[in-house]
């Protein structure tokens, strides 16, 4: 992981923390791990399946692209809904996204306090308006 990738990750470690989150959270620090995770394997094979997938498309080792066209072409994933949480605001990663029928997409703010809200909005969003499948 790069300097800046470490930067990125504490970040968004802060923001978790510092919203007190009343959920179960696992975090993937790249998508070779998220998909060993996602699939219940090479040690993940107790793992429990998420509600929600928050997922940033500048992974190490197989970028957040990959993992979400992976998750949406299993027929055992694809129903979890997966929310886009990145720093690109280019067009065509925005499209791609869609294309490949993430749920949601927004842009990381850079600030720990605005990112912070933004995490405490997903959390409200998702799991108090919406209604997910079991």
């Amino acid at each position: 992981m790069s300097r800046k990738e470490g930067r990125k990750f504490c970040l968004t470690q802060e923001a978790l923390k510092e919203c007190k989150l009343k959920l179960n959270l696992s975090i993937a620090t790249d998508g070779e791990q998220a998909m060993n995770f996602l699939f219940r394997r090479s040690g993940y094979e107790d793992a429990k399946r998420p509600d929600l997938i928050l997922l940033d498309l500048n992974l190490p080792k197989k970028d957040g692209r990959e993992v979400l066209k992976e998750i949406k072409s299993d027929d055992s994933l694809k129903k979890i809904p997966v929310v886009i949480l990145t720093v690109s605001r280019e067009e065509l990663d925005i499209l791609q996204a869609y294309d490949t029928h993430v749920n949601c997409y927004i842009t990381k703010p850079l600030d720990l306090d605005k990112f912070s809200e933004v995490v405490r909005s997903i959390e409200s969003f998702w799991f108090t308006i919406v209604t997910l499948p079991h």
